[in-house]
């Protein structure tokens, strides 16, 4: 079942904006993820979109957009929209973003972390995605993948080639360093970054953090002469 709130077509005069950057965010409600640790990451998410410092990334660029979207992922099949794409161009939808996320709840519980899965499940996202000069994947998760394809595999088999995908490791995933691990498997395309949740308790920090990076990076890269990814 996928849930789509807040559709695109609902915002009012979204089809007449320009668009820097197209960012989906994807949230981990894999079996590791308890009732407590899922509601710190939606009103973590939630909260970190209405921070001013975000607030002031996600609007730095003068006649320009931000297009959004979030989904909840773990095994493999089971991937749903909680946000489907809207055109963020004013902090009064920023906010009905957020209260679309913090208002959510999770599709699942007692399933594995499918992470190729989630990462091949963003490339149908993308694909209906609002024409943007930029495109990225930003996943949140507290483990490694241990069920189905690895994300390479979801690199070389999905339309993903102009996306830049960035990783949010949350803790550590028995013994294993999670950061490094994202790293090393997951994150792809020019500048892509880890950053790092000190548990679900740190989520909102590392998530305002990450944000700011994300959207300053493409305002930057929207300017004239500018490079970014491709």
């Amino acid at each position: 079942m996928v849930r789509l709130l807040a559709p695109l077509l609902l915002w009012p005069g979204a089809a007449d904006a320009a668009c820097r950057l197209a960012l989906l965010l994807a949230l981990d409600i894999s079996s590791s993820v308890d009732p407590g640790e899922d509601a710190l990451q939606r009103q973590g998410l939630a909260a970190a979109l209405i921070a001013p410092e975000v607030q002031a990334a996600m609007f730095s660029a003068p006649g320009d957009t931000v297009a959004l979207a979030v989904y909840e992922w773990s095994g493999r099949y089971q991937q749903d929209v909680i946000l489907d794409w809207v055109l963020v161009q004013s902090p009064a939808d920023l906010e009905r973003a957020a209260v679309a996320v913090a208002s959510s709840r999770r599709s699942y519980a007692e399933f594995p972390t499918a992470l190729g899965y989630s990462v091949g499940f963003a490339a149908s996202l993308f694909a209906a995605a609002p024409d943007c000069l930029f495109r990225t994947l930003d996943v949140s998760g507290d483990g490694v993948n241990n069920d189905g394809f690895a994300p390479r595999l979801a690199y070389r088999n999905f339309p993903l080639d102009e996306v830049t995908v960035n990783g949010l490791a949350i803790g550590s995933a028995d013994g294993v360093d999670l950061a490094e691990y994202y790293r090393r498997e997951l994150i792809r395309g020019p500048g892509a970054f880890v950053e790092v949740a000190d548990g679900f308790d740190d989520f909102e920090r590392a998530m305002r953090r990450k944000l700011v990076r994300e959207l300053q990076a493409m305002a930057i890269g929207a300017l004239p002469g500018a490079e970014g990814p491709g």
